[in-house]
């Protein structure tokens, strides 16, 4: 008997040591030999990856995960190519993105009579009083100039000539002016007596009559008209429009390698129907929005529309912005310590009251949002950092907010320290450095461009969180391009512009995928390729880290993995 009890007992623990060795999952979807680039310190690199439901289970290589394989398993091959965690667009406008696709696409006309020839062909197809709108012209981009030019912009006779019936509205490729017609300036009110708001510029000529181009907040007469024509649609056809928006910009996102876009300027009619899109699982990427809203709107509602992570991680709702304290460089509304050495009348606009801002981050402090304002120029920056350290001194007590001032494009040397002391996140956009390099110059002038304008990788040297966009539709939604130029700064001519400011290669993928996961508070299930975060995965034809500079723009995203799933396949 007491040797059978013996037997017994090491037939027991023969058994429990057998049920204690650990036992691969089978996984859903292995990824293997490839060149796994995962953006994390403790395991750079891998061969393979194993996946199940929407997280990442294990990383290492192709001998190790091949563990995880069962008859069940999708394995994909990546025959040597290069796995990265997904891109994460760090700034755009989403809906304005996926609505610009049945616009008149103006990026990359080199003229104004071909913008004029556009809208002509397109009054031919509208019915009389229907609005034509475009997006995308830059005066500084137009190879040719008009015979007239009124602070380097035309006069809006050819564009009336060609559609006297139609209201015509082209918004600038950075979204802070319109040109239009006189249709719509007639249907807008504005006429040469009309006194442009604060913040805001009515372009004219010597003998006081509109040229066309509205300035910041002089647009909001002829957006307000716009907007008074789009109600006239019935609610169905609100919504469907807005979903046709909400569905084209996130599957043009997937073709780039984009599994999340960080949305700066939504409402709460988009985020009802957003959430109605969560529980439907019919959202196509996952979503980071910002309310741009008046303060006093949102007084009251943000606790009710506050959610992080909603609809298994789609949609997120949890800052402010982007109201624009200033306006752009390429319109001269950028508001600036000192005056545009192009045109030395002005210091650029104040777009948002002052007041507001300040109400806003009150709001933000008190409901946990994070707070996303546009500072583009110096003097803006200077008084965004004010309000921002005025509000976080009455809340000692409340830390790691995260708040964060959108494009940063020119700072002012006392200001950077003043970034690192409040925690306030850069929100930049390394393709403005070569899209807007060729023209920056003639703006703030040559000293002040070196020592103030787009300098990104000072800011990351200073110990700032790094990160990376697009801003589309300002700018095509290209990764790729905005990588390039993080690591180049390489403008159309072959020069270089603010060459001292590249990012390296490691830290520029690190921008886009880590830092801007960082700028969201979603660093523990984006931004790298590691166990536990969620299976968001871009397939590159190359390695963007090794790759000649040269050969970058060759770069294919050949498959796009969100939660698990091939959601685009080249």
């Amino acid at each position: 008997m007491k040797k059978f009890l013996i037997a017994l007992s090491g037939l027991l623990l023969i058994s429990c040591a057998e049920q204690s060795t650990p036992i691969s999952p089978v996984a859903d979807m292995v990824l293997t030999n490839g060149n796994v680039v995962t953006v994390e310190p403790d395991q750079p690199s891998a061969q393979a990856i194993a996946i199940s439901g929407d997280k990442i289970i294990a990383v290492g290589s192709s001998a190790e995960i091949a563990a995880y394989i069962g008859a069940s398993t999708e394995v994909i091959d990546l025959e040597g190519k290069t796995a990265i965690p997904g891109f994460i667009e760090g700034h755009g406008h989403y809906t304005s993105f996926g609505d610009s696709f049945y616009r008149l696409e103006l990026r990359y006309d080199t003229s104004f009579d071909a913008i004029v020839k556009k809208v002509a062909r397109a009054a031919q197809g509208v019915e009389p009083g229907e609005w034509i709108i475009g997006r995308g012209w830059h005066q500084d981009k137009w190879e040719t100039k008009e015979d007239v030019l009124i602070e380097g912009l035309p006069l809006h006779d050819k564009l009336s000539a060609v559609s006297p019936n139609n209201p015509v509205m082209l918004i600038h490729t950075s979204g802070h002016g319109v040109f239009v017609n006189q249709a719509a300036l007639d249907i807008s009110a504005i006429d040469d007596d009309t006194v442009p708001p604060e913040g805001g510029e009515i372009v004219r000529r010597e003998d006081g009559t509109a040229t066309g181009m509205l300035r910041e907040a002089a647009q909001d007469a002829a957006r307000a008209a716009f907007a008074a024509f789009e109600a006239q649609r019935t609610p169905e056809q609100i919504e469907t429009e807005l979903r046709r928006a909400i569905i084209t910009a996130g599957q043009e996102s997937l073709k780039w390698g984009i599994t999340s876009f960080q949305d700066l300027g939504t409402n709460f009619y988009e985020v009802d129907l957003l959430k109605r899109m969560a529980d439907e699982g019919s959202i196509p990427v996952r979503l980071w929005m910002a309310f741009e809203e008046q303060a006093a709107d949102m007084d009251g509602k943000l606790d009710e529309y506050r959610m992080v992570g909603y609809g298994n991680d789609f949609l997120t709702v949890r800052a402010i912005g982007e109201k624009v304290l200033d306006g752009a460089l390429g319109t001269h509304g950028g508001w600036l310590h000192e005056p545009y050495a192009d045109m030395p009348r002005s210091h650029g606009l104040n777009v948002v009251p002052i007041e507001e801002i300040e109400y806003s981050a009150r709001l933000a402090m008190k409901h946990g949002y994070q707070l996303a304002i546009q500072g583009i120029g110096d003097r803006a920056t200077t008084e965004l950092l004010n309000i921002y350290g005025a509000e976080m001194a009455k809340n000692p007590g409340k830390t790691d907010l995260r708040w964060r001032i959108e494009h940063a494009q020119v700072i002012a040397p006392t200001d950077i320290p003043r970034f690192v002391e409040l925690g306030v996140i850069p929100a930049v956009q390394g393709i403005f450095a070569c899209s807007g390099g060729p023209w920056v110059e003639d703006r703030l002038g040559k000293d002040r461009t070196l020592e103030r304008g787009y300098i990104f990788n000072t800011l990351y040297d200073a110990g700032l969180v790094p990160t990376n966009g697009t801003d589309p539709p300002v700018d095509e939604i290209s990764p790729i391009g905005s990588f390039k130029c993080s690591v180049t700064r390489e403008l159309p001519d072959g020069t270089l512009f603010q060459p001292q400011e590249t990012y390296s290669r490691e830290l520029a993928l690190y921008s886009y995928t880590m830092g801007n996961a960082i700028a969201a508070f979603e660093e523990d299930i984006k931004g790298s390729i590691k166990v536990g975060k969620l299976a968001d995965i871009a397939v590159l034809s190359q390695d963007l880290v090794t790759v000649a500079d040269d050969e970058l723009m060759g770069t294919e995203i050949l498959m796009t993995i969100l939660g698990g799933e091939v959601v685009f396949e080249k």
